[in-house]
């Protein structure tokens, strides 16, 4: 693939510089959960390990994310329980409101043993992302200000042309870059091919804290018009995030034009009361706003020759499955145990990630689908008639909900290498990195 390309900023180089031991040398493009999660495993199985984010430091703020299941297991063997839940958002449970503010339901935090509507593991995207960058920065390459430019692989490694004009050679190279994975449209097709909108779309921002929330998220939803605002309790107790979600069949606002889209957040969301012009109040002036569609990731081959995917980059289920996050801290044990057990070998490694990843994300692809379908509201002469929504209360639904968040096994990886395991010895929830 050939480059020409103007957009080349200044690359800041943190970590791993001449810490390493020679291994296979592994490109991880993005450094938000998914990134620097695959890092840690692939560092600990013996890679040598660069991430390239193009964004010019870590992102802070964002989105509340859970970890629930299986996903809290992969946690424990990274050692990081302890750091993770330290930076939780500790919120107590949530309440769904009426328009003048009245309690109509409650969900808490230790619901279903801590993995039900509100985890008991539920943290900012931006302080997961510092844990695990804390975790891994000292033995893996970190390049913020940069991104890739173009690729081409042959049979023994793949040949990486950066924005910022360094040209280097790696053996692998894994995209972890998010739903608009820029790695994904350069080898794999354009975004148009596997993303899948699913009618809404979703927004969030920090605002001071003059709402009174002390732990307990607060959510109002108008059923007529299936919008809904959302005030959630962060770590510090003089903020809270904002959240609005809306229906959109048309979405068409470029995801990185933020004016835009905040226009069009005050245009959707005029007339729906409650708090809402209190938090539309902060717009202007809050530093983190995010504005996307509601969207899935859907391919047939999360790979292609040395090239891979992980995270919302390959599977997005949709902030709808509350599971992005779990799926893509389970995903990066297994495509780093994987690799490592098949000696490093693309096409063998690849493949059996995708086996065992493939049935507990469509699980919560489907969940996120449902969600989103539970929100719809029909048009006044829809043609052809909507399917009726989701009915929750079934077994059927129960079942799904285990598959999706316990349904894929996690190997011990016996005889693999790992630098936090003596020799011979399976990899245990206590494992230190």
């Amino acid at each position: 693939m050939s480059v020409d390309d103007s957009d080349r900023g200044h690359a800041i180089r943190t970590g791993g510089q001449g810490t390493r031991e020679s291994g296979p040398k592994v490109l991880v493009a993005g450094a938000s959960i998914a990134g620097p999660a695959l890092a840690h495993w692939l560092r600990r199985r013996g890679a040598e390990v660069t991430v390239v984010e193009r964004a010019p430091e870590l992102r802070p703020g964002g989105q509340a994310v859970d970890a629930r299941g299986v996903a809290k297991e992969v946690i424990g063997r990274m050692g990081l329980d302890a750091a993770v839940r330290a930076a939780c958002t500790d919120t107590a449970g949530a309440h769904t409101v009426d328009a003048d503010g009245q309690v109509l339901e409650t969900f808490r935090a230790d619901d279903d043993g801590g993995d039900g509507f509100i985890a008991d593991i539920e943290i900012l995207r931006g302080d997961l992302s510092k844990v695990l960058y804390d975790d891994t920065r000292d033995g893996v390459e970190y390049v913020f200000g940069d991104r890739i430019a173009g690729l081409a692989q042959d049979a023994d490694g793949v040949d990486v042309v950066f924005a910022g004009g360094d040209r280097r050679r790696f053996d692998l190279v894994v995209g972890a870059d998010g739903l608009h994975s820029e790695l994904r449209a350069k080898a794999f097709g354009p975004h148009e091919r596997f993303l899948r909108h699913l009618g809404h779309v979703l927004a969030f921002y920090s605002v001071p804290n003059e709402f009174g929330l002390d732990r307990w998220l607060l959510e109002y939803q108008d059923q007529a018009t299936g919008r809904s605002a959302l005030l959630r309790p962060i770590q510090d107790a003089d903020r809270a995030m904002a959240v609005f979600y809306l229906t959109s069949a048309d979405f068409d606002v470029d995801h990185r034009d933020v004016a835009a889209q905040k226009v069009l957040l005050r245009e959707r969301m005029a007339g729906l009361g409650w708090l809402t012009p209190d938090i539309l109040a902060h717009l202007d002036d809050t530093p983190d706003f995010y504005l996307d569609q509601v969207a899935q990731v859907v391919m047939d081959r999360w790979s292609s020759g040395r090239v891979g995917l992980l995270g919302d980059a390959a599977f997005s289920s949709s902030p709808m499955s509350g599971q992005g996050t779990g799926m893509a801290l389970v995903g990066a044990y297994l495509l780093a145990g994987e690799l490592a057990a098949a000696g490093w070998d693309p096409d063998t490694g690849f493949s059996r990630y995708e086996a065992r990843m493939r049935s507990f994300v469509e699980a919560n692809q489907e969940i996120g689908r449902l969600n989103a379908r539970s929100r719809d509201v029909p048009g006044p002469d829809p043609e052809p008639a909507p399917e009726p929504r989701p009915d929750f209360a079934g077994e059927w639904f129960t079942e799904l909900v285990g598959r999706a968040i316990n349904g894929v096994e996690l190997p011990d990886y016996a005889g693999v290498p790992d630098s936090a395991t003596p020799a011979g010895s399976p990899i245990t929830s206590s494992a230190r990195p």
